[in-house]
């Protein structure tokens, strides 16, 4: 599934939002009213579940000075970004499929993964003796 890069800067700004308005204590509101008999209660919509527009990545800004960086489009962004959404099989999947068939980054990914666990076992047999 993947995400179109606005949507995915906008969840992730709506979410420094939702924080900043988490972290703000206000003063406490008076005890629940009554209303008349048989008046529902229905719940309020919440002020988050609205979606919100925005231009901008709240928080993006690393630097001392400046503003948070702009939201562009989809076709400004290089093509190598998508690719950092994209899953990779773990070890336990690799191990279970034939080499042979294989693509070479994942036969790649295979040895890296393989070596780091014999590596890991023989330090940990190292380390019971």
């Amino acid at each position: 599934m993947a995400l179109s890069y606005r949507s995915l800067l906008r969840e992730i700004s709506i979410a420094n939002k939702a924080a900043c308005l988490v972290g703000i204590r206000g003063f406490a509101m008076g005890g629940k009213k009554k209303g008349p008999k048989g008046a529902s209660d229905a719940p309020k919509a919440s002020a988050l579940s609205k979606e919100l527009k925005i231009t901008t990545i709240c928080g993006g800004n690393i630097l001392k000075e400046g503003a948070d960086p702009k939201i562009l489009l989809d076709t400004d962004y290089p093509d190598w970004l998508v690719h950092l959404l994209n899953k990779r099989p773990p070890l336990s999947e690799l191990r279970r499929k034939e080499t042979e068939s294989l693509s070479f980054d994942d036969l790649k990914r295979y040895v890296k993964l393989d070596n780091r666990a014999r590596i890991k076992e023989n330090n940990a047999a190292r380390a019971k003796n």
